[in-house]
């Protein structure tokens, strides 16, 4: 039994297919003058059969996933038109007369520096994500081909030391039943296309490729992160059982889509979606969210050479305000670091991102970047229910000239008599122990809070949670986590202003009941995981809820919580 990160939920058994690792062993060869300009069209023919090649998985992309999934292989084709990647091979061939393989893995190596001393775990994935375009381009250089998973037999699992995102789409569901890989995190492309194929997966398993032979039984349980080889009998009927249990809560979860999240004592809370972009609308919809309590908007800018214009963010702004009517819609103001800038606005990779130029502390080095985003945003407010939102704001100061530039850009559209909403909401993401602590200040300035967990833990308890290391120390029931949720809540509550969660705390049955009594308005979390949410909404007195927060805030003992949690477990 090997123990990973759960990528995709469910749960597979079946036989392993062991996708080889692709190894690339570049020898140096000088050329001779007279083979250069040859050499440099050899190398310029392998981009463009590769750029060739990613279009049609493009192309296959946007019929199976839709728009969502298309941008990266956009970014992939961006990879292959990158000038600096092109010029330096062509010149590195010029002058130092050596073969077009050998340029072409020494330039990438020295992209590969870069990324490697970058701590942003989405970042590092970005990283292979190069990798995978230039070993495309060497695999043509080189005259090697590589099995497509397309053509696998069926049924299979797939065991692979990495699976890029290409890899993913070429999967056939009815081929490819499931996967494992040594490396790679939630954050990948490839964790993302799991889900959406609805491919149980778990990645980051370190050395399963070392352990599964070609036939191998394997069990993935996409929903601990956990894979078996060769399970026995009896591990196999109890998975079975586990897997038909699994597709019934599943169907059963579907029944309570459009049933309104209401305690069993009759007291309302709202369930909001998580979203990226505008073609998960439908998904939204079909998982009953009544509005979306976080619009991740920088994801617009990533994966792209150039900044997004006003007017395509109105677009995107103002579609997801109009599928989404009458429910309200907050969109979180660029959460970008300046490490994921670098080639735009020429800031060095910084050492610790999480503490640098980030969010709104970018937003205000370039002002005209984020009075951009605020124009659209504005101008889009006309088409629905938008509010906005400040992410990790940290002092009061911060709000109030993050308002200052809002007004400016308000002021400018009304000279240009262009419409928007005079009273749209603004509020503020509480993600910082700092912005905890004046959660009352902020209250009375902001239209509303959002408790952005996934950072305030982090920051909290100074644990980075993408590092293995210490990832065990990231702990979401520790009593000062639960002791600031509930002194923001508080705080919020005290000037009549409306709490909400868009962490990853909002999506974990674990700590709905806690969160509930603690008088939280509103959990925002992905689409997928609203039913399960519902469901024990619905099961639930405010009452009960309510006993069961004072008894965990009240404890000094840390090892209680869990327990006091499991008392109330099976109380209504």
């Amino acid at each position: 039994m090997l123990k990973g990160i759960a990528a995709s939920p469910g749960i597979v058994i079946g036989r392993a297919f062991l996708l080889e690792k692709e190894e690339f062993y570049i020898s140096k060869r000088t050329i001779d003058p007279a083979d250069i300009k040859q050499e440099i069209i050899r190398f310029r023919k392998a981009v463009a059969e590769t750029r060739e090649e990613m279009d049609g998985i493009r192309q296959k992309a946007l019929k199976q996933l839709g728009k969502r999934h298309v941008r990266l292989f956009d970014a992939y084709l961006l990879i292959l038109q990158d000038p600096i990647i092109r010029n330096d091979v062509t010149k590195m061939v010029t002058e130092q007369k050596v073969n077009a393989e050998y340029a072409l893995q020494t330039v990438f190596d020295k992209i590969t520096k870069t990324f490697n001393i970058i701590d942003d775990g989405y970042l590092r994935d970005r990283g292979r994500d190069i990798l995978d375009v230039v070993k495309r381009v060497l695999k043509r250089l080189l005259g090697r081909e590589r099995e497509e998973l397309a053509t696998l037999p069926s049924p299979v699992i797939v065991i692979a030391h990495n699976l890029t995102p290409a890899d993913t789409i070429a999967m056939r569901k009815e081929n490819v039943i499931g996967f494992a890989t040594d490396i790679g995190g939630r954050t990948s492309h490839t964790a993302i296309m799991a889900q959406s194929l609805e491919i149980p997966a778990v990645v980051g398993l370190k050395n399963i490729t070392k352990k599964v032979k070609l036939g191998d039984t394997i069990i993935i349980d996409g929903i601990e992160g956990i894979v078996i080889i060769d399970p026995d009998s009896e591990t196999v009927e109890n998975y079975e059982r586990q897997k038909l249990k699994y597709s019934n809560v599943e169907e059963a979860l579907k029944k309570l889509t459009d049933l309104p999240a209401v305690t069993a004592d009759e007291h309302n809370v709202e369930l909001h979606a998580n979203i990226e972009v505008p073609e998960e609308i439908p998904s939204v919809h079909a998982h009953g969210a009544t509005g979306i309590g976080l619009f991740r908007t920088e994801y617009i800018y990533l994966n792209r050479a150039d900044l997004p214009s006003e007017e395509e963010q109105y677009q995107q702004y103002a579609s997801v305000a109009r599928k989404m009517m009458p429910y309200p819609v907050i969109i979180r103001t660029m959460d970008l670091g300046a490490d994921k800038f670098v080639g735009e606005f020429g800031i060095s990779p910084e050492r610790n991102p999480f503490m640098g130029l980030r969010a709104i502390r970018l937003c205000f080095r370039y002002p005209y970047v984020f009075k951009t985003q605020l124009r659209a945003i504005l101008r889009a407010s006309v088409e629905g229910n938008l509010k906005i939102m400040y992410p990790m704001i940290c002092c009061a100061k911060e709000l109030r000239h993050a308002n200052e530039l809002l007004e400016e850009v308000k002021n400018e559209l009304r000279k240009e008599e262009i419409s928007f909403d005079e009273n749209i909401e603004v509020g503020v993401m509480i993600e910082t122990p700092s912005s905890a602590l004046i959660a009352d200040i902020l209250a009375r300035e902001a239209d509303f809070l959002s408790i952005g967990t996934n950072d305030l833990i982090q920051y909290t308890l100074a644990v980075d949670r993408v590092n293995e290391n210490v990832a065990h120390l990231y702990k979401p029931l520790h009593l000062s986590i639960l002791r600031l949720i509930k002194r923001i809540i508080d705080a919020g509550h005290q000037v009549g202003k409306h709490v909400g969660m868009c962490g990853e705390m909002a999506a974990d049955p674990s700590f709905t009941k806690i969160l509930l009594g603690m008088g939280l308005n509103e959990f925002s979390m992905s689409p997928l995981s609203i039913p399960k949410i519902k469901k024990i909404v619905r099961s639930t007195s405010l009452t009960t809820a309510r006993e069961l927060a004072n008894q965990v805030l009240a404890t000094s003992k840390e090892e209680e919580v869990n327990k006091i949690i499991e008392k109330f477990e099976a109380l209504p």
